[in-house]
């Protein structure tokens, strides 16, 4: 019998009861991104990483996990592997001691090291630049290989967290019942020059603001735009 895997983040709030708002209009979307533009020009991702290996690697840790955890973890992981060939000279328990703080280490370092020997046998220890090869890899799925593509090559991919599954959602940017419907609306609906940071943008609006519990509404820059029915008043606490 096949060990039934645990669910991501992302496949768990697509299951979530969380209230599709209506979809807002084209120009209310554009004026949402002009917005988290105006505020914050160059979003960056918040997991540490020296190349494109490393971002991999730490993308791949991230499910079920957090940055901040993740980080604390290869703050010295990466020191003394930052490639594919270096990644499986450690070998698994020498990577397990690096990681063991992290949620699923001893299924992740697996993955780690046989992601790390395709890349050796079938890429020359390159980190390929299509989803298609990204998710060809060990413990690579989607929304990791969107984040690699959008991160490290620059590709205007919407990486469907958890964050920007809800606030998809909640606010109406681009509602959708599952990951991949929020993912290709939100491709649909956010203007070009938006695009590249579109996710970034979105992840740290949920993160810091748009929060699953008590989101603070009272100091959203997009309050009067989003569809959320149950505003959070102002003399609540997040």
């Amino acid at each position: 019998m096949t060990k039934k895997q645990p669910a991501s983040k992302a496949a768990e709030a697509s299951k979530s009861p969380e209230p599709r708002a209506p979809d807002l209009a084209p120009q209310q979307v554009a004026e949402c991104f002009h917005r988290f533009h105006a505020r914050e020009p160059e979003p960056k991702g918040e997991l540490d990483h020296v190349n494109a290996f490393t971002l991999l690697v730490a993308v791949a840790l991230s499910a079920q996990a957090t940055d901040k955890g993740v980080n604390k973890a290869t703050a010295t992981l990466f020191q003394v592997a930052d490639t594919p060939e270096k990644m499986l000279a450690l070998g698994e328990e020498g990577l397990i001691e690096h990681i063991k703080t992290i949620g699923l280490y001893r299924n992740k370092a697996k993955n780690v090291l046989a992601l790390s020997q395709k890349l050796i046998d079938e890429w020359d220890g390159a980190t390929p630049s299509s989803r298609a090869a990204l998710e060809s890899l060990p413990g690579v799925g989607r929304k990791t290989a969107n984040v690699v593509l959008n991160m490290w090559f620059g590709q205007p991919t919407m990486a469907v967290d958890t964050h920007v599954f809800r606030v998809s959602n909640r606010t109406g940017i681009a509602p959708g019942k599952d990951v991949v419907a929020v993912e290709r609306k939100l491709e649909d609906v956010i203007p070009a020059e938006f695009a590249h940071h579109a996710h970034h943008w979105l992840i740290l609006h949920g993160r810091y603001l748009c929060k699953a519990r008590k989101p603070e509404c009272w100091r959203c820059l997009i309050a009067d735009l989003c569809g959320f029915p149950n505003k959070t008043p102002s003399n609540q606490t997040a």
